[in-house]
């Protein structure tokens, strides 16, 4: 079935842009807003308001195919692209992308997103955001032609089973890290609650103190609040590279900090995301698989997360090969096409790494729907709950996603 037409326009995300580098570097929290001078280029002011781009595709039978165009919160930072701005992209957009869709006959997803990832404007590929948000639009675009759900198509094309089955759930609280949990654990979320360690003095301690304390409350507030014992969320926090600051890098010391984590932890598993950033991929893996050898050689239980440089597909393979960690975020929007994240997922899963399709909260409705169908097609370890920081709003979005998804499957099964 052919696009007949591509529309573009602008939208806003379910979060923030935000200037990671000048917030690590301490800027001044004032009510929602930093204060301070931005850091990272592209930057006016150090949180801006998230932006998107909605791709709509007309298709030939007068359906309409999907997706929206956005980038990470810490856009810019960890070797990311930059900023991605609506008035800067749309009309970008309309010269180059609109010739490529229009008249294209959408039969395979993944050829059709192939080509897109690799397609290049004056030698440059495409922003990240955009390769993202089309290639949403491209996976609809299939599915209507095919009369079949999104997950169905990503099986189908990869040659994968329909599994009508539930992937846990990761929910993030933003700097609500509190009140949010409570939320949680009322709602039984699989995964909590990412936490938003990214400041040393008011979230980490300068010796790790603020955090222990916290995971301490965190097992304690679960066994208070669970209305059943067998519920025992795994524990997942984000520190964006501050416990490697405190202790100078130094892997045994940060290796004892862990051991001093997993007891707070209790019998829950503690999961930490990004323990350090040493500003580029090939330190950055070698001071993870050094961080890894001393957990192990310590009998810590405490499982390490990639993110900071771990942004594409080839990055993702790269720290797998190493070996370096336990998980690795599969950052959905910083990897381009949606077809990378199932190939992500996918070598994650044969190689032993166990895969987190995680994101940002800079995303949208959109975004977060088809995510969900890709997770559920290549059977991520964990997803997360998106967009935005409120964390009820992306449960909504997610998990009636999900649980809309299967019942259909379930219903097919029995047809």
């Amino acid at each position: 079935m052919k696009i007949v037409k591509a529309i573009f326009s602008p939208g806003v995300t379910g979060f923030f842009f935000d200037d990671q580098k000048a917030i690590k570097a301490g800027a001044e929290h004032d009510g929602f807003i930093y204060r301070g001078e931005p850091m990272t280029e592209g930057f006016t002011t150090i949180r801006m308001t998230g932006q998107s781009i909605s791709v709509q595709l007309i298709m030939e039978n007068g359906q309409i195919a999907v997706g929206d165009c956005a980038a990470v919160q810490y856009s810019g930072a960890g070797g990311r692209d930059p900023l991605f701005l609506a008035e800067t992209y749309i009309p970008f957009m309309e010269e180059h992308i609109r010739p490529w869709l229009e008249g294209r006959d959408i039969q395979s997803f993944k050829e059709a997103a192939e080509e897109f990832d690799v397609l290049k404007v004056d030698g440059e590929r495409l922003h990240t955001a955009i390769r993202y948000g089309v290639s949403q639009a491209l996976l609809d675009a299939a599915a209507i032609s095919a009369g079949l759900l999104k997950q169905e198509v990503v099986c189908r094309d990869y040659d994968l089973p329909v599994v009508a089955e539930p992937v846990p759930l990761f929910a993030q609280s933003g700097d609500d890290r509190y009140t949010a949990v409570d939320k949680m654990i009322i709602k039984q979320v699989d995964v909590l609650p990412h936490a938003l360690i990214n400041n040393i003095d008011t979230k980490l301690g300068r010796k790790g103190e603020l955090l222990l304390e916290y995971v301490s409350w965190l097992r304690n507030r679960v066994e208070q609040l669970r209305e059943y014992s067998d519920y025992k969320p795994d524990l997942h926090i984000d520190v964006y590279g501050t416990i490697g600051i405190i202790f100078d890098y130094d892997a045994d010391r940060m290796a004892d900090y862990f051991l001093e984590l997993e007891k707070a932890a209790g019998e829950l598993q503690l999961y930490i995301e990004g323990p350090m950033d040493m500003g580029e991929k090939a330190r950055q893996i070698a001071a993870m698989k050094e961080l890894q050898d001393k957990l192990h050689e310590k009998g810590c239980k405490v499982k390490t997360v990639a993110d900071e440089w771990c942004n594409t597909w080839e990055d993702i393979r790269d720290f797998t090969d190493a070996k370096c960690c336990d998980m690795v975020q599969i950052k959905t929007p910083d990897l381009g096409s949606i077809h990378n994240i199932v190939k992500s997922i996918l070598y994650c899963k044969e190689h032993g790494m166990e895969a987190y399709q995680g994101g940002t909260c800079n995303e949208t409705n959109i975004s977060a729907q088809t995510c969900v169908h890709v997770g559920l097609a290549a059977r991520a370890e964990r997803m997360l709950v998106k967009p935005g920081m409120g964390f009820d709003e992306g449960l909504t979005i997610v998990k009636n996603e999900m649980e809309r998804t299967l019942a259909v499957l379930k219903y097919k099964e029995v047809k």
